[in-house]
């Protein structure tokens, strides 16, 4: 075998081991961030850049809309609950867990 044809069957077996081995890691990664949500705001939720009520909205979510959490924080309290979900659906914004619902497991920390 010459050395070309060694060095592109070492790289095909390298790259067969990458893809076999790539489901498990991509099933391993959503299980960790698909985190849900419900919005119990009545008037809406107002999405910010960090996780306190004086950060710049960025947008707004309406009520009862289920939103995807990547993870939680703790931030500025909001009517006596201190912890923030980082949201990503469209772009990564803040919302109070006062106002967010879980659906199924709770989010894991930042």
């Amino acid at each position: 075998m010459s050395p070309r044809s060694l060095a592109l069957a070492t790289a095909a077996i390298s790259l067969t081991a990458t893809l076999a081995a790539a489901p498990s890691a991509l099933a391993a990664e959503a299980v960790h961030h698909d985190y849900l949500g419900k919005v119990t705001a009545r008037s809406g939720l107002l999405l910010r850049d960090n996780p306190t009520r004086s950060s710049r909205v960025v947008r707004t979510e309406p009520y009862g809309k289920v939103v995807h959490i990547f993870c939680k924080t703790r931030g500025q309290s909001v009517d006596g609950n201190d912890r923030w979900y980082q949201l990503t659906d469209g772009t990564w914004a803040w919302g109070s867990a006062a106002y967010i619902a879980n659906l199924g497991a709770a989010p894991r920390w930042c």
